[in-house]
């Protein structure tokens, strides 16, 4: 028990340290120090001989594991882009260190740095070279990209980068890429300018040079026979941990139904190898001979198939991509291995104990992804739900027509448990549970672990073997037919409105006590209460926020880069006003920032959607917010109908339009209604724009866009979407007033925040919603001194992420994403 708690207190204090918000100064690590000394002497003073190690052992694991990673944080934080640097063109030689990402008009890869001119680059980075010709946010160019030189990761490129930090956007309860890009060592973020020039191959560079190029050649290999099939990104995910080109509809899928955990490499598909590789070694080597002796004679047969399973285990986490879950499965199959090789009894808890432990030993970062809290919550259900019924009291012999039965009724139960268990996990994560899941795993499993899985692994092995084309092409139509079957109902069932339970973020406590209930209902038969405990996970599954009291109301400005979002909340109702940016035909602020934002605020319908005019950084996500959740009522300055068909043909998909809403209106001046105790006015254009979706100038949709003015019993907010310095002197001629808070206009543009204007409004805070380093210079710093002149706080949201404003009787309430939940990895601004 000591050194479990020991290993977990390791563990424990190294997670401690991803939630600082800066490294501490070197005195409060000698204090620190200074203090464990003191308790190990208070310990060994007062504490009987054979109770001290129960104490002093987690306290000095504990310690190794704050000061280890300390060290290792503030080692990588030093290997960083000197702000010299940023934004400006470097002469890199470099060597492509990951598999690199294939898009239609562009390459993204890792890298590591050899040499730099000026110096003061990092030595990890990523790279992203863009075909001459960008397509268009709907993929769209006047001629065919660029092709590309094939990269492979082991070469050598001279390349001239325009080097940043790494910079993502900032929302509450969302995916910190910051986060991910410090935890993976990326450094900086590189975009390729001019024609890089290949310099030399090293394809021996390093392990994880071999194990990438191995990958790539796997892939190369694989994509003739996968190109023309509907999954077969799948399958080539299935087989090398590849998941870049699978499509982002095909993971809402997957999300809703409950099966990502089957469509990617997991622990169960290592196993299923390392196992074929014992058994086969197994066989052969108790009939293996060498000069009249036995081979099992030297080495029994049981300990050669454990360590060839361990080889080629660790052989396939390498071509997988060597990520959390395969390194969580590798090591405990280490662990597994090393105690039946040395005799050693242990239980399934205190291989996972150790298993933990050594995964964050090696890699502290592993604590910041998602798949370290699901692989290891799956495997503590997995473990825990064996002892739930208890056991036999003694062994039973059961014929094959029986073990099938039982057999399929333990894959269920264990299925569901798991299913379950890893409800609040989820939660916690995505704000999302697969109601269906439990349904769609049931044949999803069997056909995808014992048919599809293998299949795709059969034909990485083929397609490198010359002659064997056939086979390749056998094993990959029967591969895609088999998924493409399973396919069809679950995408069926995901449909379903309640195919997925949204659960809004509970509070911290209300999630302790969930993983608390957790625990205790996973704990072994006879422990009393343990059916009871599950109430204990309800309250986080059924949380509900609260909502602003009447005549208030809660404002926040997302942060979706270049581009506008802002929701607004009241007592019942719900507003959105702009939904962001599109950047290709998959990808856009909608499903990316808004959908997932919604969802942890428990917005389960939008009372109206406000399209201020037709720019895409203000309209590029309508589609995905309208496919996502039910909206009452539309307002824009344009015809927002002709606009999505001619978005529909765009995309391909003519006769695919999007559930509309009940009513579509335009933003006229004077047109107003009142919700909650609030009112809501339009301010801006003076007339409806009639030119539905012909193409204008982007003055001209500036100049219609709409303008909103919010009105609560205690504050004021404007929204001014794109309007310039013109339109702002028609609003204070006719008498605009006071607004506590105003949306500059047109992201802080020198164009508008007219000194009049600014003088008008006496704002106490300003929010401009702008892109970091965006090419147009938003916000402009001399209308920033001009509204911090008149007295108002200025906000970007490029600096402070998303901004939040809570109006109430008190006072007005503001809050800043970055610095509220500020991280020792982010890039902090001079």
């Amino acid at each position: 028990m000591t050194g479990r708690m020991s290993l977990l207190a390791f563990v424990a204090a190294s997670g401690a340290v991803h939630g600082l918000p800066h490294m501490p100064e070197r005195p409060f690590v000698l204090g620190l120090c200074v203090v464990a000394i003191l308790c190990t002497a208070i310990v060994a003073w007062r504490v009987p001989r054979q109770h001290r190690w129960l104490v002093l052992a987690p306290l000095w694991m504990a310690m190794a594991g704050f000061l280890l990673t300390v060290a290792r944080v503030e080692h990588r934080l030093n290997d960083k882009l000197h702000a010299i640097n940023e934004n400006k063109v470097s002469r890199v030689v470099l060597r492509i260190a990951a598999l690199p990402r294939l898009g239609s008009d562009n390459r993204q890869f890792e890298a590591e740095v050899i040499s730099s001119i000026p110096e003061g680059v990092p030595s990890r980075i990523q790279v992203s070279w863009t075909a001459g010709q960008w397509a268009g946010p709907y993929g769209q160019a006047d001629r065919s990209p660029t092709p590309f030189p094939e990269l492979v990761p082991g070469q050598v490129w001279r390349m001239a980068l325009t080097l940043k930090p790494p910079h993502g956007t900032r929302n509450p309860l969302a995916f910190d890429y910051e986060s991910y890009a410090f935890a993976h060592g990326i450094r900086a973020l590189g975009s390729v300018r001019g024609t890089p020039k290949f310099l030399y191959d090293q394809p021996w560079a390093s392990l994880p040079v071999v194990a990438q190029r191995a990958r790539h050649a796997v892939r190369s290999a694989m994509q003739p026979y996968l190109q023309d099939k509907r999954y077969g990104a799948v399958l080539l995910a299935l087989a090398i941990g590849d998941q870049a080109s699978v499509e982002a509809s095909d993971w809402l899928v997957f999300n809703r139904s409950g099966i990502t955990h089957l469509v990617s490499i997991s622990g169960s598909h290592i196993t299923m190898i390392a196992a074929l590789g014992g058994l086969l070694t197994l066989f052969l080597w108790r009939r293996m001979r060498w000069r009249g002796q036995a081979w099992a004679e030297r080495l029994p047969a049981q300990v050669a198939a454990a360590l060839v399973a361990l080889l080629v285990a660790w052989l396939y986490c390498l071509l997988a991509g060597w990520g959390v879950p395969a390194r969580r499965t590798f090591f405990m199959l280490a662990v597994i291995s090393l105690m039946y090789i040395l005799r050693i009894p242990t239980t399934p808890f205190r291989i996972l104990t150790l298993v933990a432990f050594v995964v964050v030993l090696l890699d502290p970062w592993a604590l910041l992804a998602s798949g370290f809290w699901l692989s290891f919550g799956a495997v503590y259900v997995l473990v825990s739900s064996g002892g739930w019924h208890g056991q036999a009291p003694g062994p039973k012999e059961l014929k094959w027509q029986q073990r099938i039965p039982k057999f399929l009724a333990t894959a269920t139960r264990l299925q569901l448990a798991i299913t379950v268990g890893l409800m609040p996990l989820l939660a916690v994560i995505f704000h999302e549970v697969s109601i269906v899941s439990p349904l769609v795993n049931a044949y999803a499993i069997p056909i995808i672990s014992l048919v599809v899985t293998p299949l795709a692994l059969l034909l990485a092995g083929t397609a490198m073997v010359p002659g064997l084309a056939f086979v390749a092409q056998a094993c990959a139509g029967l591969g895609h037919a088999a998924l493409d079957a399973i396919m069809v109902p679950t995408v069926w069932l995901s449909e379903f409105k309640a195919s997925s339970l949204y659960v809004a973020a509970a509070p911290l406590w209300l999630t302790i006590i969930a993983m608390l209930g957790l625990a205790w209902a996973t704990l072994p038969y006879g422990i009393p209460g343990r059916y009871l405990a599950w109430l204990l996970v309800t309250p986080a599954l059924l949380w509900w926020p609260a909502r602003p009291p009447e005549g208030s109301w809660d404002l926040h400005a997302l942060d979706v880069g270049q581009g506008s979002a802002v929701l607004i909340q009241t007592r019942h109702h719900a507003l959105l006003f702009d939904a962001g940016l599109r950047s290709s035909a998959t990808s856009d602020v909608g499903a990316r920032i808004i959908w997932p934002f919604l969802r942890s605020q428990g917005v389960r319908q939008l009372g109206a959607l406000i399209v201020s005019h037709a720019d895409i950084d203000h309209i590029g996500g309508v589609r995905s917010v309208l496919e996502a959740v039910p909206v009452a009522q539309t307002y824009s300055s344009f015809d927002l109908l002709s606009y999505l068909k001619r978005e529909a043909r765009l995309l391909g998909v003519p006769d695919q339009l999007p559930p509309l809403p009940h009513a579509m209106s335009s933003c006229v001046y004077g047109m107003n209604w009142h919700i909650d105790g609030v009112t809501f006015e339009f301010l801006w254009p003076m007339a409806a724009n009639t030119q539905a979706s012909k193409p204008t100038s982007g003055k001209a949709r500036n100049a219609q866009a709409c303008v909103l003015r919010v009105r609560g019993r205690h504050h004021t907010a404007l929204l001014t979407a794109d309007i310039g310095s013109r339109q702002e002197a028609f609003l204070v001629d006719r008498g605009l007033g006071k607004a506590d808070v105003v949306m500059a206009a047109h992201h802080g543009s020198k164009t508008s925040s007219s000194v009049g204007f600014v003088g008008e409004t006496q704002a106490v805070h300003v929010v401009a919603q702008a892109g970091a380093w965006n090419r147009y210079g938003h916000p402009a710093e001399s209308i920033q001194t001009r509204w911090e002149a008149s007295g108002a706080q200025f906000w970007r949201t490029d600096r402070h992420g998303a901004i939040s404003l809570h109006s109430r009787e008190a006072g007005l309430r503001v809050r800043s994403e970055r610095l509220a939940s500020p991280r020792y990895w982010q890039h902090y601004w001079p």
